[in-house]
Order: C-alpha cells, then sequence, then structure tokens
C-alpha cells in the first residue's frame, strides 16, 4: 500500500523540488502541494497523510503552530526550513527529520529512507502527539480554535484564563473564547515571566494587574485593567509578590 504525502511550503520553487525528489519513490503517493498554513492544515484533516514535508516560518500560521492544531492523529513530519533555531521545537515535536535549506538530494533520500524504515509510526501516533505536547513556537502569540476558525491572539491581548469544568475560558481583547483544554496545557505555553497562576482555575497576565487588594483572611483580589477581580491564593500571592518585585 502506497503512503500518502502532502507538501507544505510557501516557496512554490522550494516545494517543487521535494515533488521532484520524491518521484523515484513508488511507494509514495504525492495527494498535492500547498503554499500556506491554513491550506496545508485543511489538506491535512481532510486527506489523513502519513507523510508531511513542513515549511516553518509560513506567512499566517506557521509549520509548528498548524501541528498544534491537530488535535486528532498527526502524520510523520520532515521538516524543510532554511532555519536552523527551530530543530529544538522539530526534536520536540517527534519530526521525522529537519532538512536545512538548500538540502542536496541525497540528504533527502535519508530523510525519506528514514521515514520508510518506520512501519508502525502510524500506530504510536497516540504516543507521539501525547509526546509531543510541549511543543511550542515563541512568537508571541495563541494560537486557538474558535469554531470554524483559526485565531492568533497576541500575548499582549490575551488578559486572563479561567478554567471550567474541562474547558478554559479565554479572555481577550478580541473576545471571550472557550477551550476543550486544561488551564495547565495554557500555563506550560505561555511565556512564565509574562503569564501566573495565581489561584488554581486562574491565569493572569501580569501587565494586566492594575492592583492587589485583601481579601478575606488570607486571600486577595487582583484588579485588572478590564475591571476584573480575580482571586487569588495564598500560594498564588507569594509567586506574584516575587514576580512582581514587591
Amino acid at each position: 500500500m502506497k503512503r500518502k504525502a502532502l507538501i507544505i511550503d510557501d516557496e512554490p520553487l522550494a516545494s517543487g523540488l521535494v515533488a521532484e525528489h520524491l518521484e523515484p519513490y513508488d511507494q509514495i503517493e504525492l495527494l498535492g502541494q500547498y503554499h500556506d498554513g491554513f491550506a496545508g492544515l485543511k489538506a491535512i484533516q481532510e486527506h489523513r497523510p502519513d507523510l508531511v514535508f513542513l515549511d516553518i516560518q509560513m506567512p499566517k500560521l506557521s509549520g509548528l503552530e498548524l501541528l498544534e492544531l491537530l488535535e486528532e492523529e498527526r502524520p510523520a513530519v520532515i521538516f524543510t526550513t532554511a532555519f536552523d533555531q527551530y530543530a529544538l521545537q522539530a526534536f520536540e515535536a517527534q519530526a521525522v527529520d529537519y532538512l536545512l535549506k538548500p538540502f542536496s538530494e541525497e540528504r533527502f533520500q535519508q530523510a525519506v529512507e528514514k521515514f520508510l524504515a518506520q512501519p508502525q509510526r502510524v500506530q504510536e501516533n497516540a504516543e507521539r502527539v501525547q509526546q509531543s505536547e510541549t511543543l511550542r513556537e515563541r512568537q508571541n502569540r495563541l494560537v486557538i480554535k474558535d469554531g470554524g476558525r483559526i485565531r492568533l491572539i497576541p500575548y499582549e491581548q490575551l488578559i486572563r484564563l479561567e478554567a471550567d469544568g474541562d474547558y478554559v475560558l479565554l479572555r481577550t481583547e478580541q473576545g471571550k473564547f472557550m477551550q476543550k483544554k486544561t488551564l495547565r496545557y495554557f500555563e506550560e505555553r505561555l511565556p512564565e515571566q509574562q503569564f501566573l497562576r495565581v489561584h488554581r482555575s486562574h491565569l493572569i497576565n501580569l501587565s494586566q494587574v492594575q492592583r492587589i487588594d485583601p481579601y478575606g483572611k488570607n486571600d486577595h483580589l487582583a484588579r485588572l485593567q478590564n475591571q476584573d477581580q480575580v482571586p487569588v491564593s495564598r500560594a498564588g500571592y507569594q509567586r506574584l509578590k516575587a514576580l512582581l518585585d514587591v
């Protein structure tokens, strides 16, 4: 059975070269080439390929952000990029290989052979998804799904996050959004010097804090610039004081 593959790269010449290098491999069927992250994400969801050749820096949606949005089974990925600083994130994403442009045909063949030597990759997919949950790209923005749309929320526009059962409510300057994630999921992805968990159910943007008021015997309230009041536990208050250096 042939393995299905997609190419997602905003440079047509680069994606064309990958397609050309794939021609000798009868066991791989190339389903298409896509030149932006949004189109690539839709194609992955529609075709469910076994392998994706994925660029990293693309307009609108980067390759790493695209992977974050794949909540179901992820395909095997061979990154193709002109930038070497994303190698760590690629490793965290359990990439098959990381091809640095311009790469030779011989180097390309090594990557493809590595993929073909992993027949159990589909069965191992659930484990790969779990292991790659720490995947992040520090582009100063959060990528979330909003119904059928994808929103890119700059960190400075993210006011606070609140756990609500199996969901997290994001309060932003763009509005309110519910995500079926845990608060820890976001805590691990947001910069720790900018966002702080002040309560088991609350994570706040420190730049949004207007003042901290006593509340009851041992607790406090953080009053934010949008007039929201967020409960602060005793442990959260100590962390807050340490970060604010007060």
